[in-house]
């Protein structure tokens, strides 16, 4: 189990899997494997992400950042992407990429979007940032066909030794000290599970 677990839901049909069984690669074959090998640039959680993607999909990144899966997924996938974003760094560094990003706060809703208009609406490690966790994820069911949200797993045996050790985690997926962290909401792939299921998505 990794230590950042990346879930994708298809709002459609209700199927949903995690990073670690790889479904996504069960449902695009040799391709996703492939395409999951030829990004070095991405993080891992992105990369598996851009692999469970369409080519050609119509894609909406939530808190896009500075838009580097975007980026990848427009030039090398020839996917149509869009990005909200509330940083002004990072807005700035996605319209140094020629990208579309609108400036807002997802916990304000999507309104700005038609309902399923996207093939595909990522939410990468962005959710446990959330304080109206099930209202997002709402929100990305209305506006998307497809959902892929990725989060930092706290049950990882990582954090649970800092946690023997009296200190909570840190680590490249979760960098802050407890004292300026801007996660609110930490949890487990199974956690996420009794969420989807009790929300009925």
């Amino acid at each position: 189990m990794s230590a950042t677990t990346a879930w994708c839901a298809y709002f459609d049909n209700i199927a949903a899997g995690s990073q670690d069984d790889r479904p996504g690669a069960a449902r695009t074959g040799d391709r996703a494997r492939s395409a999951a090998r030829a990004m070095p640039t991405l993080r891992d959680d992105l990369r598996q992400i851009a692999a469970w993607i369409a080519d050609g999909a119509h894609v909406l990144d939530l808190g896009c950042g500075d838009g580097v899966l975007m980026a990848y997924l427009r030039d090398s996938r020839s996917a149509r992407v869009y990005g909200v974003e509330i940083a002004d760094d990072s807005i700035l560094q996605c319209v140094r990429r020629g990208l579309s990003v609108i400036q807002a706060d997802l916990e304000s809703g999507l309104r700005m979007f038609p309902d399923r208009m996207f093939d595909t609406v990522v939410l990468s490690q962005t959710l446990q940032a959330m304080h109206q966790t099930e209202a997002v994820l709402r929100e990305m069911g209305a506006v998307g066909r497809q959902g892929i949200v990725s989060f930092p797993n706290f049950g990882h045996w990582r954090h649970l030794v800092a946690l023997l050790g009296g200190r909570m985690p840190v680590s490249p997926q979760m960098p802050y000290q407890w004292y300026d962290t801007p996660n609110v909401h930490l949890c487990t792939p199974r956690d996420f599970e009794i969420l989807q299921a009790a929300s009925g998505w």
